[in-house]
């Protein structure tokens, strides 16, 4: 089993040194002194204020995150202040060259040499970071709560406005961890008819609590297909949408899709997903990936908590000294902890 191994190396840090946690290797997580940064021209210097744990850096942490070397600093979900200003601020943690096709037909979010902070590069577990400055979103009066989870949630946003959801639509989302949760949030946002999926009691009592969802359903019982039947009229959603990021729920995610449905994959793991052929093909299925997310979705994202039409600090059920993450970090790979999102305080 996979246990932290918090070091602590060097209590001399000086006016030119910062902290910072390091995944050294998988299930190692290392306190270490490191130069602070000078940032390069194009760049800017950000004092960290809050850093949201993603499961990206969970399965960072397992050795599961396909995208992922090592050493690395994790964390991507930030909450900051200018370090020359104070003016509080969060970012767009993934790095663009703005050349490729995909930067050049308005999709950033999937570059083709795309640096996600956190995870191709180091990212905010530290004192201070230095950022592109395109990456710089102003905070805009929102709390550091609520910024370090904007990013969270535009992944669920991004995935929605991909799927395409239409007022009244049954849309059935797999997975009710933070990305499927935001996933959740956005589709009702949407006006759809929200099914939340999970085979974690807990996880869907938080939905039928802070969520505007229709039905909850447990995954791991019998009758889950008949349940989404019933559910649905006998139509079954039009659109499927995993957060799992597992390989046996999205290989079966297909089963609960209508004939015409859109089945939209936001959850990432390692291997090949395996579908029916005839299942796919007799549906007409439109099966679409859903990476990242784009300044658009952030700014929704941002509006939305500004209209008050999510609340991104019901998300919150831990909250961490940035000194004690090491510590703790093992226990929030296990559901029965009951965390949802777990915030890191510098």
């Amino acid at each position: 089993m996979i246990t932290a191994a918090p070091t602590f190396e060097t209590n001399h840090k000086t006016c030119n040194s910062m902290q910072s946690l390091i995944c050294t290797t998988p299930g190692t997580l290392t306190y270490r002194d490191i130069p602070r940064p000078d940032p390069a021209p194009g760049h800017t210097l950000l004092k960290i204020r809050r850093i949201g744990i993603c499961g990206t850096d969970l399965h960072a942490y397992q050795g599961t995150q396909p995208y992922f070397t090592y050493p690395r600093i994790l964390g991507h979900e930030l909450a900051a202040d200018l370090a020359d200003t104070g003016e509080a601020v969060t970012i767009i943690p993934y790095f663009n060259c703005g050349d490729c096709i995909a930067c050049r037909q308005g999709k950033p979010n999937c570059c083709t040499r795309i640096q996600v902070c956190g995870v191709h590069t180091d990212g905010g577990m530290v004192e201070f970071l230095s950022v592109p400055d395109n990456a710089l979103v102003p905070g805009l009066g929102l709390s550091y709560e609520a910024l370090a989870l904007v990013e969270p949630l535009a992944i669920g946003a991004h995935g929605i406005r991909r799927a395409g959801i239409m007022p009244g639509e049954f849309v059935l989302v797999m997975g009710a961890g933070p990305i499927g949760l935001g996933t959740m949030a956005f589709a009702g946002i949407a006006g759809a008819k929200v099914i939340a999926m999970d085979i974690h009691q807990g996880r869907l009592a938080f939905c039928r609590k802070h969520l505007n969802v229709s039905h909850t359903v447990d995954a791991g019982s019998r009758d889950a297909l008949e349940q989404v039947r019933s559910i649905t009229g006998g139509d079954m959603p039009t659109v499927v949408i995993d957060a799992t990021g597992n390989r046996n729920a999205i290989n079966q995610g297909l089963e609960y899709l209508a004939h015409g449905g859109r089945y939209v994959l936001i959850g990432l793991q390692k291997e090949s997903i395996v579908l029916s052929h005839p299942e796919f093909h007799k549906r007409e299925t439109t099966l679409m990936s859903s990476r990242n997310a784009t300044r658009a979705d952030f700014e929704h994202v941002m509006d939305s908590m500004h209209r008050g039409l999510v609340d991104p600090v019901t998300f919150i059920t831990h909250r961490i000294p940035f000194d004690q993450v090491a510590d703790q970090f093992t226990g929030w790979l296990d559901p029965a902890s009951g965390v949802i999102k777990a915030m890191v305080e510098l």
